[in-house]
């Protein structure tokens, strides 16, 4: 079905074409609706299309690797576009694209886009604008998922009371904190046993023991919060590991690889060399 003008505005492709030109696109672009788990479309299928994520749940882009595992690239959000280097380079898709829940989408041919920037020849300025702004987005997010360090990425999701958690564990487990505790606990007990009878707190110290009591039933479980804290950020620098290990593995098959095509084409030069030297 057709699509409506103020529909393609709020896509941020095309928030830059005027009335004129959003009219041209309307008449010649489709809105299609996806169910969840549907696949939209699958690597090596025709790019004759891109697609605008216009409403409903995340599209999810994937690829499989070298080693056969199927990875996510990402997680197309409502306004997000998908599906037009294909289109642009006319060349099959890279990438399976699957709806995660309904969404629908506005999708655009090759025609289309040809047919508007015949009629409207501005468009595609506007067009390869917020396509290099979107192409300059991935470009950063391949960067920060590249140096992905553990450490960064735990303090960016901690809370105010997760860093107190790691303040109190860090000075609890210090020499500071025994030398400073055995001192207030000596000057404590030398004050309350060196004046009987104006002792607030006489012998055996009841008073000392829930102030102890109370400073352990606090400080445990914030020594609790502070380990969980660190399991977490072992678990992501173990999960980075295999990560940076699953990389290194897929580069020594592909450099085997080519290693085994080199060997082929010295055994073939090997060969001819051969063959010459007989034929003299």
């Amino acid at each position: 079905m057709s699509c409506d003008p103020s529909v393609l505005k709020n896509a941020p492709l095309f928030s830059l074409l005027d009335d004129e030109e959003l009219r041209v696109l309307a008449d010649r672009v489709s809105i299609r609706g996806f169910t969840a788990n549907q696949t939209i479309f699958k690597a090596g299928g025709e790019g004759h299309a891109g697609f605008v994520l216009i409403s409903g749940a995340p599209v999810r882009v994937s690829i499989v690797d070298r080693g056969g595992e199927e990875v996510t690239l990402d997680e197309v959000q409502p306004g997000g576009i998908f599906g037009f280097a294909s289109l642009l380079q006319a060349t099959p898709h890279q990438t399976t694209s699957t709806a995660t829940g309904d969404c629908r989408c506005i999708e655009v041919e090759r025609q289309d886009l040809r047919h508007l920037v015949h009629a409207k020849p501005d468009a595609a300025m506007d067009m390869l604008s917020v396509l290099g702004r979107h192409l300059h987005q991935a470009h950063s997010l391949v960067a920060v998922r590249s140096i992905r360090n553990p450490n960064e990425l735990i303090e960016s999701t901690a809370t105010r009371g997760d860093r107190i958690a790691d303040a109190v564990a860090q000075f609890g487990g210090s020499w500071r904190f025994l030398i400073l505790f055995g001192i207030v606990l000596t000057i404590y007990i030398g004050w309350n046993s060196s004046v009987p009878g104006k002792a607030w707190d006489p012998y055996p110290f009841i008073l000392l023991n829930l102030f102890l009591s109370l400073v352990a039933a606090v400080q445990a479980p914030v020594i609790l919060m502070s380990q969980n804290r660190q399991a977490e950020r072992d678990r992501l620098r173990g999960e980075l590991d295999y990560e940076v290990n699953r990389k290194a593995e897929v580069e020594v098959r592909g450099i085997d690889a080519k290693l085994d095509e080199v060997k082929h084409h010295l055994a073939v030069v090997e060969n001819l060399l051969h063959n010459k030297n007989v034929g003299r």
